[in-house]
This record gives structure tokens, sequence and C-alpha cells, in this order.
């Protein structure tokens, strides 16, 4: 169990700057921002997944390190934003 957001006006994942799902966003212990990415590297195919981008950011994060230097953007479907009233 981790614990997640449940964002129903969409203001978080736009402040944010979310583009797509999933899109994954980890902070530290004093709520920074310090990875925005995808999970993986094969959203097609579990199966063939050699690098678990997300583990290793919360990995280094746990660590007392920095998450990793290059952040790739998540791979999907594309956000469909509620009308604003």
């Amino acid at each position: 169990m981790f614990p997640y957001l449940w964002d129903e006006e969409q203001a978080v994942a736009q402040s944010l700057g979310a583009a797509c799902t999933p899109d994954f966003f980890l902070f530290d212990s004093h709520r920074r921002l310090v990875y925005r990415g995808r999970l993986d590297d094969n959203w097609k195919d579990a199966a063939h997944v050699t690098r678990h981008d997300l583990k290793e950011a919360i990995d280094r994060v746990l660590a007392g390190g920095d998450p990793l230097e290059i952040q790739h953007p998540s791979m999907g479907c594309s956000i469909k934003w509620k009308a604003r009233s």
C-alpha cells in the first residue's frame, strides 16, 4: 500500500504540468518534487522492461542521494482535462 492523491478537480495535476497517464511524481521528505517521469523503459510489455526508472529514483532518494539525473517523460494517453467553469 502506498499513499496517492485523488485529484478530482485536476488542479494538482495541472499545477505540476502532468501531460499523460501515468505520469509519476516523487517528492522527498521536504515535499520537494525530485522526480517526474516514466515508471520504466517499456510501457508496452512488462516482460521486456530493462530499467525501472521510478524504483531507481525512489531508492536513491531513500538512500539520501539525488534521484536520476536523466528523467524520461511518461508515455501514455494524454490527459483529458475537464472543462473549467
